[in-house]
């Protein structure tokens, strides 16, 4: 179909992205469900195309866990000199219909989670969250760090996968979400009702699974039970399928996707399709664990600003004020300016998600880019921050902005592809 207008082809995008209803149906090797996986030694990360040279020490760390993970070396230096020599074909998560938290380094014995938008029909694919402390989106790749992943594998990968087969359809995500918003989430940086929410639908289930060994289903539920954060990759898996699903409509100048590597800021707008537009990304700013500071900072990284694209995470600051002290953003009328402010770059709000302490208004819905360039308001994007060394997790949570870079770029290329400028 051709729109007459951007703003037609704005609101169609939109009104796919309202229609999205996102399914988790399993959990199972990476490998068996993205076929680049299996062409030699393959890793996915977060963020535009890069290198394994431009990237930061954390991401670099998490790549090392994951050759050690696959045992494709014994050693790290032994999987540094692997790295370096080129060998492992990096491949960005957004490339192959996946997602990736923090460095999203993903490798083909991986466990991911299986989502479908069944809208459209597509699916998306996400790593499971580690919980907290030593862990590989960090860069971390401790021997603690190995053995979470193989148990992630071997035992929660199953479990969950058994529990989510007895859904005939699966489990609807929407129905957590607007669930989850009512109680104070906003699913970037506070997923505690989510995760709870998604545990209550999940425990009854495992503790019937009688075929499989009793620590097992002990282990799984008292890891859901102990991991705040676990929806958050749900949610990120479930986004990228709606924002997928809605970038079939190749026209218009709404945001489908913002992603950061640690180097690079990228985002893609629907009538660009595949087409990446970058700029340096930026440093998050925000509250730092005790002994930290601003200077131990690692640049901003990850997948997770797809939530934003969706309309949650940052973009929905008011939904969650008790977050605003987490990330350093103040208090409640500072969340409540920053979901109003974001209201002017995006094209309407989606009445699938009310917010009650927004008046039972929706959560932000299409984020255009123009309205970004003509106003200079940038999406506000919730995060956690990393240590900039390696191996060392998380330090703070804060806030971070893209550069307005991107969206300058693609507004650029749309108008020059609909022939309004040389």
């Amino acid at each position: 179909m051709v729109y007459k207008t951007i703003d037609e082809a704005n609101q169609a995008v939109a009104a796919k992205i309202v229609a999205g209803s996102p399914f988790l149906l399993d959990v199972v090797p990476a490998k068996t469900v993205i076929e680049e996986l299996n062409d030699g030694k393959v890793l996915l990360h977060a963020g535009p195309p890069i290198t394994y040279d431009k990237m930061v020490d954390p991401i670099q760390g998490a790549c090392v866990g994951a050759v050690l993970f696959e045992e494709w070396c014994e050693t790290e230096e032994e999987a540094r000199k692997l790295l370096e020599s080129g060998e492992v074909k990096l491949i960005p998560c957004h490339h192959v219909n996946a997602v990736g938290p923090m460095g999203g380094i993903t490798s083909g014995n991986m466990a991911v989670l299986v989502v479908e938008n069944k809208t459209d029909g597509n699916r998306a694919f996400c790593t499971m969250n580690e919980g907290i402390g030593a862990v590989l989106r960090f860069g971390a790749y401790s021997e603690e760090v190995i053995t979470r992943l193989r148990w992630m594998r071997d035992t929660l990968a199953p479990v969950l996968s058994a529990a989510l087969k007895t859904k005939e359809d699966g489990l609807n995500i929407n129905v957590l979400v607007a669930k989850a918003i009512a109680m104070g989430d906003e699913f970037h940086q506070r997923n505690i009702a989510a995760s709870l929410a998604f545990l209550k639908e999940m425990a009854p289930i495992i503790v019937g699974l009688t075929e499989i060994d009793q620590t097992k289903r002990e282990e799984v539920v008292q890891f859901l039970a102990d991991t705040d954060q676990f929806f958050l990759n749900i949610m990120m898996a479930s986004a990228k399928a709606v924002m997928d699903g809605a970038r079939q409509i190749q026209e218009g100048t709404i945001v489908t996707a913002m992603c950061r590597n640690g180097y690079e800021f990228g985002i893609r707008i629907a009538g660009m399709g595949d087409e990446w537009f970058t700029g340096p990304v930026n440093t998050p700013q925000g509250l730092y664990f005790s002994g930290f500071s601003e200077a131990d900072a690692a640049p901003d990284m990850g997948d997770s600003a797809i939530t934003e694209t969706f309309g949650v995470g940052g973009m929905a600051m008011i939904a969650a004020p008790a977050v605003t002290r987490f990330v350093g953003s103040g208090g409640f009328y500072d969340a409540l300016n920053t979901s109003n402010e974001m209201t002017e770059i995006c094209i309407d709000t989606n009445p699938n998600f009310p917010v009650p302490t927004w008046d039972f208004k929706g959560i932000c819905l299409g984020i255009d880019a123009r309205k970004v360039v003509e106003t200079g308001i940038l999406p506000v994007i919730n995060t956690g921050i990393a240590n900039k060394k390696a191996g060392l997790g998380q330090i703070g949570a804060g806030t971070v902005t893209p550069p307005i870079d991107c969206f300058e770029k693609a507004v650029l290329a749309y108008a020059k592809k609909l022939g309004f400028t040389e």
